[in-house]
């Protein structure tokens, strides 16, 4: 057998060549591969989606020609996000568009809550939704619920209410348009009442609040139920102004009903109520990180499943929270699977995971979720990366495979690598200063059967663990 010379690269050697060099989404794609089930029939009577988002750009006119007014205005955005009062942009856009300024800041908070604008720092820009507003029925529909989603943000609360009660009954909503769509038709205010107090009532005894021993008497012109009929008053009026219900005063008293656009979105949500009551791996009730650590045994399709029921027994704002801080802690594969499930989670999810952009260890996660967000096939999003964060990406893989795969898999890793040969993946890895990269070097070299590539493996490993070239 032939030996290498002392002077000869190390890239000559065919051992040390990857021979199967794929593209980086080829090792992603083992545990991301997506699969498609029927998506189920909305109610009889709904409209088809057309007319559904006809209805929304109807709802959003205002707050869409406050936004390409900005756009087309430049920096007048900002002055519009941040000043209360009437300020000089407000006062410009209300005359060229013939609003007042309070419907003009009405508008602006709308296109905020919808995505039509993007929020960065102190400056302000159109969002993807208002570019594909006119072609896209989904990319309305999506910003239409984000608005019902954020409809208690559309309302001020009522004055002299305690905060505690506020969030009781953005929690206890839910049941109440569950009633109205189950209702199919117009419910009396007074029935609504009573099915909101008992549904804040369930929320404390869930909470095992203990009431105190001698309540103070509540003065003879409080509200009764601790401002009830007032908060109700103020939700029902929340969910009208963004569409999603209309209040009528009727022959035996003032009722609600939905609209076609609110009876399909309350129609959205019980069906992930439904995934959630049938969710097959019971981590609903877990934390974040729990809920990732249970879903890394499940395949992809199960997997999402198991994110679709934990998301929807969530707000989705504490989800995705949630779902950051943990992609934020040292186990990588944890890393990757909360990426997964911000990909179910969707739309929702775009400003903060925009905003990692701006952290290194997250950075290549978030640019793969943007680009596979806003359309580019998960084939190809890994072009939206540099070499040098395709090869950070491709360390942290390696990082989840040594601390939870089998070595075999890790072997397999290798050839997903970007590089055509191993000298040069090892050059570059040392390169980008991955804090496991001595770690994954030494896993990489026990695992492989080659001895010379397991050398050059090693040697690598003591280089970065020492600070050699």
């Amino acid at each position: 057998m032939t030996s290498r010379k002392p002077d000869e690269p190390l890239a000559r050697n065919s051992r040390l060549r990857l021979v199967r060099p794929r593209a980086l989404a080829t090792a992603r794609r083992a545990v991301t591969t997506r699969r498609t089930r029927p998506a189920p029939r909305p109610p009889e009577g709904t409209p088809p989606r057309a007319e559904l988002a006809r209805q929304a750009r109807h709802v959003l006119a205002d707050a869409v020609r406050i936004a390409r007014w900005a756009a087309v205005e430049h920096g007048a955005d900002t002055a519009l996000r941040t000043g209360p009062g009437a300020g000089p942009a407000q006062e410009r856009a209300a005359a060229a568009l013939e609003l007042t300024p309070g419907q003009i800041r009405a508008g602006w908070d709308r296109a905020r809550l919808a995505g039509l604008v993007e929020l960065h720092g102190e400056t302000a820009r159109p969002g993807w939704r208002l570019h594909a507003w006119d072609r896209d029925d989904s990319a309305v529909l999506r910003g239409w619920v984000a608005l019902f989603d954020a409809w208690s943000l559309v309302h001020p609360a009522p004055e002299g209410v305690a905060p505690s009660a506020v969030a009781e009954v953005v929690e206890a909503v839910p049941q109440v348009l569950s009633l109205l769509q189950l209702s199919q038709g117009p419910v009396l205010v007074p029935a609504l009442l009573d099915l909101l107090g008992q549904r804040v009532e369930e929320l404390r005894e869930e909470r095992c609040e203990v009431p105190a021993a001698e309540p103070a008497p509540e003065p003879p012109d409080a509200p009764a139920g601790d401002g009830l009929p007032t908060l109700l008053d103020w939700a029902l009026e929340g969910l009208a102004a963004v569409g999603a219900l209309t209040l009528d005063p009727g022959a035996e008293g003032r009722h609600a009903t939905l609209t076609p656009l609110g009876n399909w979105a309350v129609w959205v949500k019980l069906e992930q109520i439904c995934v959630a009551a049938q969710s097959p791996a019971g981590n609903i009730e877990q934390s974040a990180e729990d809920m990732l650590r249970g879903c890394a045994r499940l395949t992809p399709g199960p997997a999402r499943d198991e994110y679709r029921a934990w998301l929807a027994a969530r707000t989705l704002s504490s989800a995705v929270s949630e779902l950051l801080a943990v992609a934020r802690g040292e186990d990588a594969l944890l890393r990757g699977l909360a990426f997964e499930a911000l990909r179910v989670v969707g739309a929702p999810a775009e400003a903060e995971v925009r905003a990692t952009v701006a952290e290194p260890s997250l950075r290549p996660y978030a640019l793969l979720w943007l680009a596979e967000y806003e359309g580019a096939d998960p084939d190809d999003a890994q072009e939206v990366l540099t070499r040098e964060e395709s090869t950070w990406l491709w360390v942290d893989t390696a990082a989840a495979v040594a601390d939870h795969g089998e070595s075999e898999l890790l072997v397999r890793h290798l050839d997903s690598a970007v590089q055509g040969t191993v000298p040069a993946l090892l050059d570059e890895i040392r390169a980008v200063g991955h804090p496991r990269t001595v770690q994954v070097l030494v896993a990489l070299a026990a695992a492989h059967p080659d001895p010379a590539l397991a050398k050059a493996v090693r040697r690598a490993a003591f280089q970065v663990h020492t600070g050699g070239a």
